[in-house]
Parts: C-alpha cells; sequence; structure tokens
C-alpha cells in the first residue's frame, strides 16, 4: 500500500509558514460568475473564496479558473485574480472529478488486496475500463467489495490533500512503492518538482485537478465489464444521472487488440515512449507503426474483395479521425484485389451555407446531418446503381456555395463506390440502397497509449490536436477558432457519429503509438498563440501542460503515405 507515513521527508503545498513572520496582506479577486470583487487575505483557498461569494452550484464548485487557467479547489490565491468557479457542465470539471473516483477506486482495491494492479484503461461505454490484477479472475463479488469499499471511503468524508516535492524524492517514494509506470514518467518529464496527492496515507500522483473531500463524489457506477471493471461517471449532460451504458463491443475489441501489440513492445505508457526516443527507437516505431496500419486496411480490403456482390463502401468518423487517408489507402488496396475503387467525398454534398441549420448558439451546424443534400445524394446514388450516369457536385468551401464540379460519373460492373465523411453510417444517408451491397468501415483516433497506469490520454485530445493542426495549416484558422468550436463539434459527434459506429463492418484505428510525439512539434507553437485573456485560453494551456511529458520527434520521419501526412503535411496523396 502507499502510505503517507513512510516518507517524513515531504511536505505539504498548502503549507502557509512562509507568511507567518509577515504582515496580514490582502488581494482582491473578481468573481466572473457573478461579476464582483472582494478582498480577501493572501494565500485563501478558493474554497474559502467561493464561500464568501455566496454562490449557488447544485453540482459544483468541482474546479475555478484562476486567470483563464482551470485549478483545483485546493489552489492558494497570493496575487490580484480573477476567478470563475466551474460546476460538472464544464469538461475541465467533469475531468477532474473522474481523476478523483479514479483515485478513490485504487484506494479501495489496495486496502482490500494485497497484491493488486489497476490500469485506468480505455474509455468505452459511457464509462471507463479498469483493467484489474488481482491474483484471480475478477469475479461479481469482487465488483461489489470494491464497490463498498469506495462508498465507505466517500462516505468517511477524507480530505484529499496536495502535496509537492522535489522530482526526485518523488521517483524515489514511487520507486519504493513499485509503481513504475510513475517512475518513468517522473524520470523523463526533466521537471524539478512534482505535484502529488493523497487519501487517508494512501498516495498517488495525477496530472490534473482532483477535489477535496472524497463526500464530493456523490455519483458513481462499477460495473463487471469483460475481464474487468466498468467506471461509471456522470453524464455532461446530466450531471444528476449516469451516462447510459451502451454496447461498444467492437470498439473494445479494437483496442484490446492495440493492447496486445502494445504489450508485446513494452509500450504501454507515455513513460516507455519517452524511454524508447531516448534511446534512439522513434524509427523503429513508426516503421512498425505504419506497417500494422497498412495491414489492417489490406485486411478490410480482402474482407470487401470477398464479399460478393459489394457496390459501395462507407468511410465513417469523427472529426480529425483520418477519414480521406484511409479512403485513399483503402482504394489502393481494393485496387490490389482487382477492384477499380471510385472515391466520392460527402463534403462536396453540402448545402449552401445560408441553408445550412444553426445549433442552439446561432451558429452553423455542419456537423448535423441535414447540412447535406439528402435528397441530390440519394438522387445520384439510386442513378449511378441503374447504371446511369451523374455530374458529381463540388462544394466551395471559401464562398460557402454548392457547385457542379464538370466531373461526370456512371458506376461499371467492376468498379466500387468509396464515400467518405462523418455522416457515411448513418441509415438515413443511404435508405435507397440495397444493405447487402454496402460495406461500413468506422475510422477513428483510438488513443492507447497511457500516461501512467492511473492517468488515460484522452482520445479526443489527440483529434484535437490534429484539427489545430489542419485547421491552421490548410483553411486559415487559428488553434484558437478551432477550440472554440470543438464543443460544437463534439455535440455533433455525440448526436450523429458514435451511435452508429457499432453499425460497422469493420473498424480501424488511426491512431499511433508514437503520434503525440511528432504532432507536439506543430502543435505546440500554434496553442501558445491563444490569447492569455480568451476563454479558449485554459484548454489551450491544458494541451500544452500535457504535451511537455512527451518527448517529441522529428516529422521528417514519417513516410509521405503516412495518415499522419493528412494533418502534418507533406503527403504524397492529393486532397
Amino acid at each position: 500500500m502507499r502510505y503517507l507515513k513512510k516518507f517524513p521527508y515531504l511536505y505539504r503545498s498548502k503549507s502557509l509558514s512562509i507568511f507567518s513572520s509577515m504582515e496580514e496582506r490582502k488581494i482582491q479577486i473578481r468573481c466572473k460568475n457573478n461579476k464582483k470583487s472582494q478582498n480577501f487575505l493572501i494565500g485563501s483557498p478558493l474554497s474559502e473564496v467561493f464561500s464568501a461569494f455566496d454562490l449557488q452550484m447544485e453540482y459544483g464548485p468541482i474546479t475555478a479558473k484562476v486567470n483563464n487557467k482551470v485549478e483545483g479547489m485546493h489552489y492558494r490565491v497570493y496575487k490580484n485574480k480573477e476567478v470563475e468557479f466551474l460546476d460538472m457542465y464544464t469538461p475541465s470539471a467533469a475531468r477532474a472529478y473522474t481523476r478523483t473516483l479514479f483515485f478513490v477506486l485504487c484506494k479501495a482495491v489496495h486496502s482490500l488486496y494485497d497484491v493488486a494492479k489497476v490500469a485506468i484503461d480505455i474509455p468505452v461505454s459511457n464509462g471507463y475500463y479498469v483493467n484489474l490484477n488481482i491474483g484471480h479472475p475478477v469475479t461479481l463479488e469482487d465488483v461489489g467489495r470494491i464497490r463498498q469499499r469506495m462508498q465507505e471511503i466517500i462516505d468517511a468524508h477524507f480530505p484529499i490533500h496536495r502535496y509537492e516535492t522535489t522530482t526526485e524524492e518523488a521517483i524515489r517514494m514511487f520507486e519504493e512503492l513499485h509503481t513504475f509506470s510513475k517512475v518513468k514518467l517522473l524520470k523523463s518529464t526533466g521537471r524539478m518538482f512534482t505535484t502529488y496527492y493523497e487519501i487517508d496515507g494512501y498516495i498517488d500522483y495525477y496530472y490534473g485537478a482532483l477535489l477535496t473531500n472524497t463526500s464530493q463524489l456523490y455519483l458513481f457506477g462499477l460495473e463487471k465489464y469483460y475481464d474487468g471493471l466498468l467506471l461509471r461517471v456522470p453524464s455532461l449532460q446530466h450531471p444528476g444521472e449516469l451516462g447510459e451504458m451502451v454496447h461498444q463491443d467492437k470498439m473494445f475489441g479494437i483496442f484490446k487488440e492495440h493492447h496486445r501489440w502494445q504489450e508485446i513492445l513494452g509500450m504501454r505508457t507515455i513513460g516507455d515512449l519517452n524511454t524508447a526516443i531516448d534511446e534512439g527507437g522513434s524509427p523503429y516505431l513508426i516503421q512498425l507503426g505504419e506497417a500494422l496500419q497498412e495491414k489492417k486496411v489490406a485486411q478490410i480490403a480482402d474482407d470487401i474483395a470477398n464479399r460478393k456482390g459489394i457496390r459501395m463502401v462507407l468511410i465513417a468518423g469523427p472529426s480529425s479521425s483520418g477519414k480521406t487517408t484511409t479512403c485513399k489507402r483503402l482504394s489502393i488496396q481494393l485496387a490490389i484485389n482487382g477492384l477499380k475503387p471510385i472515391g466520392i467525398s460527402l463534403d462536396d454534398y453540402f448545402l449552401d451555407r445560408e441553408k445550412t441549420p444553426r445549433d442552439e448558439k446561432g451558429d452553423y451546424d455542419f456537423e448535423h446531418l441535414h447540412a447535406l443534400n439528402l435528397d441530390l445524394l440519394n438522387e445520384q446514388l439510386s442513378a449511378l446503381f441503374k447504371g446511369e450516369e451523374v455530374e458529381l457536385p463540388r462544394y466551395d468551401f471559401p464562398t460557402g456555395k454548392s457547385m457542379k464540379s464538370g466531373r461526370r460519373l456512371r458506376l461499371h460492373d467492376d468498379e466500387v463506390l468509396v464515400v467518405e465523411g462523418i455522416h457515411a453510417l448513418n441509415p438515413e444517408l443511404t435508405a435507397q440502397i440495397p444493405n447487402e451491397q454496402i460495406y461500413r468501415v468506422y475510422a477513428s483516433a483510438l488513443t492507447t497509449i497511457l500516461l501512467d497506469n492511473h492517468n488515460y490520454i484522452p482520445t479526443t485530445d489527440n483529434r484535437l490536436l490534429r484539427r489545430i493542426i489542419r485547421d491552421y495549416k490548410y483553411r486559415g484558422v487559428s488553434a484558437q477558432d478551432t477550440i472554440r468550436r470543438w464543443p460544437s463539434v463534439r455535440a455533433g459527434e455525440n448526436r450523429w457519429i458514435f451511435p452508429f459506429q457499432e453499425n460497422a463492418d469493420a473498424m480501424f484505428n488511426t491512431a499511433m503509438l508514437f503520434e503525440l510525439a511528432v504532432i507536439k512539434r506543430q502543435a505546440a507553437p500554434l496553442l501558445e498563440l491563444v490569447p492569455e485573456n480568451s476563454d479558449e485560453f485554459s484548454e489551450a494551456y491544458r494541451l500544452l501542460k500535457f504535451l511537455k511529458y512527451i518527448r517529441p520527434i522529428p516529422e521528417d520521419q514519417i513516410p509521405p503515405t503516412s495518415l499522419l501526412r493528412e494533418f502534418l503535411g507533406g503527403s504524397s496523396f492529393e486532397y
């Protein structure tokens, strides 16, 4: 077990002893929630600041933005600041809540089992898969014991203490505790000081803010899931309810497949990746990752060729999942199998911009299914399958206008349509096409590498970083604007894409183990341009802080056929 009393040389960052001999001073804090200002003693914690402003939050406060940087409620204020308190309706607060649940789960497991290893592994089924090694197969009785112990820890109202020590001492501490994924990570950060947390003598490391007391965890679920656990968390849209548990067997299978490869390589965490980079192993990782992706694309093409009667391949996936390159690489593999692929992009079927549906904020909702001209699409698909000729449209993004492309197309017997777009798996899109003539592929960047065993990396962060680079490079859009637009993009994905992903005949993971180390070089300078006084700064700051954990890899090691070139530039494919 991880007990703090073993390490008397550590000290608390919350200590105010350095001010004990100083005359009491006051600072001014402006609360963005109610636009009021008050004076406070220097070093006041955010929890006291919140109480003084007499704000009402049903599901909060969880965290706060302090000068647009998200901090936990442990944080003490020493200078004049603007503070905005955040509740469970905000992603950053929900992340802090979830991290604290991870902490309580780990404490519960280690208090119940003498030999235990916990890995917070995969976001799936509106929860998190937990890989649990307790010396025997996980049973329903084990799940019940862990769930009860977690509730006992919550009901005990244990304070969650935040500590800071030198990184050298933190490494020594985690070495003695045999938590070597943290040791590897901390050794590779190059930081002088490290922050960690403690609950009733149990200590752990988390790279983001936590709650201040276990009693603030008002809702969670714990279920047996395959050979491990599913930790369920409150819904972001309805924090008083758990997220709906949905079956994602195919998605889970893809994650597990990649984990098997990572275990063979000994590459489960960022600490492992950093070590490999330092030892000159990045070229081999890149070669292996690219070969693995090409093999998966070839397997999908073989499956399509072996299914008689397939006339159309649909490739769908969320934003920045690499659908376009997947489409091009799959087309090559189909040609190897004797098929003639004809590529069509759903982006060319967008309605004129003024006809595009709007979201609740009044912005154009380009993720909406009915942003596409479904009537024209189905009309042309039906004509093609009857052997008729059509003229495909072309969408001009700068003007927001749909126009004729001059590209005429007739589908011959040895040809197959390859259609890519975020809505490609939506049944409404191809309602008039016989199901047996369609093969569906779902592509997404499913990040499988962990920061360490208790800190997973959100798959959405991977895609957001890709999109920031792509939007700037090819669309002239700043990182600030991409971040501002991202919540709307995510809402559209939850509504229009994710509900249909399990309908796919094949799933393809476009993420690479080494990817974040490569895109870091282009993403970080763009994130640094986001102004501190903007609402988007907190997200840019969070991503920059995360990227600092990762050793960079020069992009000239990436081949021109790589899917990453869709975002980095320098691809041998035409887009």
